[in-house]
C-alpha cells in the first residue's frame, strides 16, 4: 500500500463519528452532513452599547408634571424627616434625667496635707527652719501645711491658755508671717492647730466647761484668720462638736468665705469611732475635713474596705492617714510597708494626711519622742535624708 493510500484511510477514520457520538435515532449521520453538537454562531460586526439619554432628552423629561410632583414629594419627605429627628432629639434631651451637679472642690481636695506638730523636732530653727525648708516641701506637691499647736499654755491648766501669743519654744509671730508669705507664693495653704490643751492629757482640759474653752477657740480663729492662715484644726473633735457654741465657731470660718476667694478650712481629728459614727459626725457638725484613725485600727483589710465603702459618698470631707490623727509617724504602724501605704493613701477617695518624716520613713529613736527630722544639709533647705 502506498503512502497516499495510507493518508486517505486515516482521513476516512477521522471523518467517521465515534460510536458514542452517534445520534440516538440510529439513522446514521445527522441531516445536512453536520456533526452532532456543532453550533454555528453569527457574531455581529458592530456591538451596540447603551449611552443613556442626552441632555436635551433629560430636560424634556424633567419638565413633565409627573417628575415635578415626584421631586416635590421627595423634598417634602426629606424636610419632614429632618424636622422629626430634630424634634425627637429635643424631646429626649428634655425628658432625660438630669446629671448630678459637679461637687464643689476646695483646695484641700486637690492634694495631700502635711502635719508639722512639733516645729522644733522638724527643724532646730523652729518656724524659721520651716520657712527654710519650704522649697523642699514644695517638691512633695503638697496642698497644705498643718502647723502646731503654737499657742501658749501650760499642761492641764486652762487659766494659762493664751491663743494670741506664740510660745517662744516654737518661734515668733514674725517667723510665722514669713512662713505664710513663702508658702502662699508656692501655692501651699497653711492651717493652724488650735487644740487647747495640747501639752496635757485631755485636749479640752479636765473639769472645765467646754463652752468656755470654745469661746476662746472662736476668738482665736478670728484672730489667726485675720492674720492670714487658711484654716484651723481641732483635735478630739467629738468633744468640740457637742459644745453649745460650736455653731459660732463654724460661723466664723464660713463668714470668711467670699465669692472668688479661697475658702478657709475647718478641720477636725477624731479617734476610736466607727465609720458609721464618722459619717454621722460629718453630717451633723458640718466640718469641712474630718481626719479619723480608721486605718490605724486593728481591724483587718475587709473591715477597712467596708469603712471606705460606707464613707465613699462623703469623700470630699474625709482625711485619711495612718497615725496622722494622733500626730504619729506612718512608720510606727506601717513597718516595712511604708511605700505601700503611701500608695494606698494617695489613691483612696479623700484627702491624704501625712506627718512630717513620712516621706522618708522617719522612725523615732528609743526613748525619743517626737522623732527628730533628718536633713542632708541643715540650715540650707536641703531635701530630707532617707532613713534606713
Amino acid at each position: 500500500m502506498s503512502k497516499d493510500t495510507e493518508l486517505d484511510m486515516k482521513d476516512v477514520e477521522l471523518n467517521e463519528l465515534d460510536p458514542e457520538k452517534q445520534p440516538m435515532t440510529g439513522d446514521g449521520q445527522a441531516a445536512g452532513g453536520e456533526k452532532n453538537g456543532s453550533v454555528k454562531l453569527k457574531v455581529p460586526e458592530d456591538e451596540v452599547t447603551f449611552t443613556g439619554l442626552s441632555k436635551e432628552e433629560l430636560m424634556k423629561v424633567a419638565g413633565t408634571p409627573g417628575w415635578v410632583r415626584t421631586r416635590w414629594v421627595l423634598l417634602i419627605l426629606f424636610w419632614l424627616g429632618w424636622v422629626g429627628m430634630l424634634a425627637g432629639a429635643i424631646v429626649i434631651i428634655v425628658q432625660a434625667p438630669r446629671c448630678k451637679p459637679i461637687p464643689e472642690m476646695n483646695w484641700w481636695n486637690h492634694g495631700p496635707l502635711y502635719q508639722i506638730s512639733d516645729v522644733e523636732a522638724f527643724s532646730p530653727e523652729k518656724l524659721e527652719g520651716i520657712e527654710a525648708h519650704l522649697d523642699a516641701l514644695n517638691k512633695l506637691k503638697l496642698k497644705g501645711l498643718v502647723l502646731g499647736p503654737l499657742h501658749t499654755v501650760q499642761a492641764n491648766q486652762s487659766n494659762t491658755l493664751d491663743y494670741t501669743r506664740i510660745d517662744p519654744e516654737h518661734g515668733t509671730e514674725k517667723a510665722l508671717r514669713s512662713v505664710l508669705e513663702k508658702a502662699h507664693k508656692n501655692g501651699i495653704s497653711v492651717v493652724l492647730d488650735l487644740t487647747p490643751n495640747y501639752r496635757g492629757i485631755n485636749s479640752w482640759f479636765h473639769a472645765v466647761d467646754v463652752n468656755e474653752v470654745m469661746e476662746k477657740v472662736k476668738a482665736a480663729a478670728e484672730h489667726w484668720l485675720d492674720f492670714g492662715v487658711d484654716g484651723i484644726k481641732i483635735s478630739d473633735f467629738t468633744v468640740a462638736s457637742r459644745a453649745a457654741d460650736w455653731s459660732k465657731l463654724q460661723a466664723v470660718i464660713q463668714g470668711n468665705r467670699t465669692e472668688g476667694s479661697k475658702n478657709k478650712l475647718l478641720m477636725g481629728a477624731v479617734g476610736g469611732i466607727s465609720a458609721a459614727e464618722v459619717s454621722q459626725l460629718v453630717n451633723a457638725s458640718g466640718v469641712d475635713l474630718l481626719l479619723s484613725d480608721l486605718l490605724s485600727s486593728k481591724s483587718g483589710g475587709e473591715e477597712r474596705i467596708k469603712a471606705m465603702d460606707t464613707l465613699n459618698s462623703q469623700q470630699r470631707s474625709l482625711g485619711w492617714g495612718l497615725g496622722a490623727a494622733q500626730n504619729h509617724q506612718l512608720s510606727k504602724q506601717a513597718g516595712s510597708f511604708i511605700h505601700l501605704y503611701h500608695l494606698l493613701l494617695l489613691t483612696m477617695p479623700g484627702t491624704p494626711v501625712f506627718t512630717y518624716g513620712d516621706e522618708i520613713g522617719l522612725k523615732a529613736e528609743q526613748g525619743v519622742s517626737p522623732p527628730k527630722m533628718i536633713w542632708d544639709k541643715p540650715n540650707e533647705g536641703a531635701t530630707p535624708n532617707k532613713t534606713e
